[in-house]
């Protein structure tokens, strides 16, 4: 099967939206697929285009196995929102310069962003005549809506019928977690059977063997590590922080890069906590492995917002693979992820104070950290390696072949 990837972020791209087409793409090649990547020149978060891209409007790469064609995008930094509709905006239309070199595909997988991957898709799949699967990383517009962006209700009919079109137009839909299924099928309308679950996943299984990573010291190290952005909760963080500054064993540390991390400087100095670290330098592979291998519990403190109570964020998956324990903020798709997986604590949001108790409940007892943590790592090793990303993929793609299929016999035997 020849598979086309439309997406905007792709590695060495930071991120979950990055990390989820990567995980795919190289899932579909160790099953056989060729996999053609259209993606920008690497900008992510920083908007720091890399020389050789200067200058140029399309190249040409190989990431092992994968294809990747990379097109232009102006040097801007995700800092806000007029920047990355900028952005999202210049990728659509240099997408399309890549349409004269495409021909020699079954399907496309239209990534990310979420709607301008699919305008483009829709694109190629007019000229080419090829089905689109339409990835779901985050619900759009509620994101927006979420957010206060958008408060017109004329503006959010508008958004609301882009939205059902994206949906309703492709053959197949690959949402990151079940809580957006629930939502697609109940807000607009789409038959279940088309939504096929294709979670991020894990692009290495090296951490799952790295028993010699965890913190010898006395100090018990409370870990957060990703993006910093909107859809996390750091003030839950501080306060609990504050709550345990006396024990001088525990130290918060959140580590990262993105929109956040100004605020988050100000919020650590005016606080003056001297048992959070935050930590925003950028650290080769070898040692980020080392630094959350350190880790004795990772932080999940999901933001109280629709759009990310329904996601399942990729970090998730990543903290399992060290064997180590999740204390989760989340009322939604993350809490009950956390739950049945039986790999972390789950507390409400904004509750610091039962965030506190639970630092304090895994700092001691240890076997049941010990015991939570083994259980997240049994799960992601079972459910979540990149051939098991690949094979939910290739379910999806293969149901919408399989429907055109049936759709153009039908037609020649009506004709």
């Amino acid at each position: 099967m020849n598979v086309l990837i439309i997406a905007q972020y792709f590695p060495p791209d930071m991120g979950g939206a990055s990390t989820r087409v990567f995980n795919v793409a190289k899932g579909l090649v160790r099953l056989g697929c060729s996999v053609n990547v259209i993606a920008a020149f690497p900008h992510y978060p920083e908007g720091n285009i890399p020389d050789y891209y200067r200058g140029k409007a399309l190249t040409f790469e190989k990431n092992g196995d994968i294809h990747v064609s990379r097109v232009w995008v102006p040097s801007l930094a995700h800092d806000s929102i007029s920047n990355r509709i900028i952005l999202h905006l210049c990728f659509l239309f240099s997408s399309l310069f890549m349409l004269p070199f495409k021909g020699n595909f079954d399907v496309i997988w239209a990534a990310n962003p979420n709607l301008f991957s699919f305008i483009s898709a829709l694109i190629y799949s007019f000229v080419r005549q090829k089905p689109i699967i339409r990835n779901v990383d985050d619900l759009w517009p509620e994101v927006f809506y979420d957010m206060g962006l958008v408060k017109s209700t004329v503006l959010k009919k508008i958004l609301d019928f882009l939205a059902w079109l994206s949906y309703t137009v492709p053959e197949a839909i690959t949402p990151i977690s079940a809580g957006y299924k629930g939502w697609i099928t109940e807000k607009y309308g789409v038959s279940a059977e088309k939504i096929h679950v294709v979670e991020v996943g894990l692009k290495s299984v090296n951490p799952l063997q790295a028993e010699g990573n965890s913190n010898e010291k006395e100090e018990f190290r409370v870990m957060y590590s990703g993006v910093l952005g909107l859809g996390y909760d750091f003030d839950i963080v501080f306060d609990a922080a504050r709550l345990l500054k006396e024990n001088e064993q525990i130290t918060f540390v959140i580590r990262g890069i993105g929109e956040s991390v100004s605020n988050l400087q100000r919020q650590v100095k005016n606080r003056t906590l001297e048992n959070v670290v935050l930590d925003t330098t950028f650290l080769p592979e070898d040692e980020l492995v080392a630094l959350l291998g350190s880790a004795d519990v990772f932080l999940l403190p999901m933001a109280t917002m629709s759009f990310v109570d329904l996601g399942l964020p990729t970090k998730v998956f990543e903290y399992q693979s060290y064997g180590k324990p999740i204390i989760c903020v989340s009322g939604g798709e993350p809490a009950r992820y956390v739950r049945e997986t039986m790999s972390g604590i789950v507390i409400s949001p904004r509750d610091y104070e039962a965030l506190a108790k639970a630092v304090l409940y895994l700092k001691e007892n240890r076997a049941v950290a010990e015991s939570l943590g083994a259980s997240g790592r049994r799960y992601v090793e079972s459910n979540m390696s990149i051939e098991k990303i690949g094979l939910k993929m290739m379910t999806a793609f293969g149901y919408v072949l399989r429907k055109s299929f049936e759709i153009h016999r039908t037609e020649q035997q009506a004709a």
